[in-house]
């Protein structure tokens, strides 16, 4: 068995794969208005429409899951992710050691040296 793709939930596909598409370099290898996919590696981030879809709350003790990106320059890289749609919020646990952020539908992402 091997993983082959990590599904968020959201309420627009099309709009978060493009963030993810551009925050990452990879690219939409499949959109239509309830799924897309991002990235051609053995492992790809897709997206999948739910009505009503309402994105996490941080710091919330309810968030699933989050995803882990490693980058060369944090600080860069946290800017160019605000700049692209994403949000810094207030509480950022680890002493400095990573940022989190927020994807434009409020999905938690950490970036990290």
């Amino acid at each position: 068995m091997q993983l082959a793709t990590i599904v968020l939930d959201c309420a627009d596909p099309t709009a978060l794969a493009g963030f993810y598409s551009r925050a990452t370099g990879w690219e939409v290898g499949y959109s239509d208005e309830d799924f897309a996919v991002v990235g051609d590696g053995p492992v790809k981030i897709g997206f999948q429409r739910v009505a009503g879809y309402a994105g996490p709350g941080w710091p919330d003790d309810r968030k699933h899951a989050h995803l882990d990106f490693t980058v060369g320059d944090v600080d860069q890289a946290v800017e160019r992710l605000v700049a692209l749609g994403a949000t810094k919020p207030d509480f950022q646990p680890g002493a400095g050691k990573w940022v989190v952020l927020a994807d434009p539908e409020g999905h938690l992402l950490c970036v990290a040296e």
